[in-house]
């Protein structure tokens, strides 16, 4: 469901791919070749929402935020694993936030970060470049490896491709608009 809120109507790409089961609200916008899942919902009634290109959010995964304290920016190539939780946070590209975590206001993750499964990251918390996060709360454990950083391609890659599909064998059933 795509819906305007105060009217603001998200801006979605026509190259992106949103499933009809995502609920999409407010001041959103959505960058090209990306793909919201089912059960996402993207709520941006009390502030921005922002998700560059070729960005995945999976199944079930919640971005909102906190009025007049955060806005939620998701950044080009990153994949949003199911379950996750992007409350006023930023997150920088070429990320992979692993399913079940929870990233709350105003926290930032840096470029080429690996966020590990049901990871917390606590509001205001600065993650930096290249890094591999774990627990509750988030601790980095050391830096990401080439091997790792080929995988985070690898995710995003897949996701786009995946969108390509869906979108050619289902009719969009959602306005689109060019960014």
């Amino acid at each position: 469901m795509i819906q305007d809120y105060q009217g603001r109507l998200p801006i979605i790409d026509p190259t992106a791919y949103i499933h009809p089961a995502a609920v999409v609200i407010g001041d959103v916008q959505i960058g090209a070749e990306s793909t919201v899942w089912p059960n996402v919902t993207l709520r941006a009634d009390d502030g921005k929402i922002r998700i560059g290109v070729r960005t995945s959010i999976q199944d079930g995964s919640t971005v909102h935020m906190t009025e007049h304290l955060s806005n939620a920016e998701i950044g080009d190539q990153v994949t949003v694993g199911h379950n996750v939780i992007v409350h006023g946070a930023k997150i920088q590209s070429n990320c992979i936030i692993g399913m079940g975590s929870i990233l709350l206001d105003n926290a930032e993750i840096g470029e080429f970060c690996l966020i590990g499964a049901q990871t917390l990251i606590t509001q205001n918390k600065v993650i930096p470049p290249h890094s591999l996060v774990m627990g509750s709360p988030g601790k980095v454990i050391r830096q990401v490896t080439e091997k790792e950083i080929i995988w985070i391609a690898y995710s995003w890659q897949r996701y786009v491709e995946q969108g390509r599909r869906y979108r050619a064998s289902i009719e969009p059933s959602i306005p689109h608009q060019k960014l």
